[in-house]
């Protein structure tokens, strides 16, 4: 399990630090050098459509590293495996 946190860390994106909910959005916006505002409306468009919206952002909420490199789903193995 550890290569595949390590893999995501790999990514380069990270969780941002201007967050409502989880900072997804955030960290998208910094990926993409984009407003974070503009994100977040293509984010909101997406949820009306049919589909995974919430599902995808719950995912990436656990999976995105926050900006210290911690990741919410590593933590929560790690916890439990002790």
């Amino acid at each position: 399990m550890d290569k595949f946190f390590s893999i995501v860390r790999g990514f380069g994106l990270k969780r941002g630090p201007q967050r409502w909910l989880g900072g997804v959005c955030g960290g998208i916006a910094a990926a993409l050098r984009v407003d974070v505002a503009y994100v977040r409306v293509a984010f909101l468009l997406f949820c009306l459509l049919p589909g995974p919206a919430i599902v995808f952002y719950l995912l990436a909420w656990l999976v995105l590293p926050d900006q210290n490199s911690k990741i919410v789903l590593e933590s929560f193995i790690n916890q439990r495996s002790r």
